[in-house]
């Protein structure tokens, strides 16, 4: 009974250490585009309707670029689906691509816009979200 007793409490540290160890995120943790991108934004696709994906934007102040990607919602998150994204700049004089019948999502793609609005779109299927004029700065 003695040992039972031991081996319990050993038995429960040794779970509790592990769950600890495995939830801790580390501090340099990769994201979707890679090391130093923070998440400036989420969107539904569509932007009203039932959810079909959900459209992220990342950006990076140590490169100065924007991250884009598209990633499919429910039903279309794992399944090949058209999807789509799509990173410009406002005014037009550049724009970074991504699409193809994909299981999870389209991108990453970047953009260099330091102190430069963006637009950005994601397609999931036929729905869509466009977003002009964000993340300027």
């Amino acid at each position: 009974m003695h040992t039972r007793s031991k081996l319990a409490i050993l038995a429960g540290v040794a779970m509790i250490s592990t769950g600890l160890v495995a939830g801790a995120t580390p501090a340099g943790a990769t994201g979707p585009c890679g090391s130093g991108y923070s998440q400036v934004g989420s969107y539904p696709i569509p932007k009203t309707g039932p959810q079909k994906g959900t459209l992220k934007v990342y950006y990076s102040s140590r490169s100065g670029k924007n991250c884009a990607l598209a990633y499919g919602y429910g039903a279309t998150y794992g399944k090949a689906t058209y999807k789509s994204v799509t990173i410009g700049l406002t005014a037009g004089t550049r724009a970074e691509h991504d699409y193809g019948n994909y299981k999870l999502y389209a991108g990453p793609i970047y953009l260099a816009a330091a102190h430069k609005c963006i637009e950005v779109s994601g397609f999931i299927g036929t729905a869509n979200r466009v977003l002009s004029k964000v993340h300027c700065g």
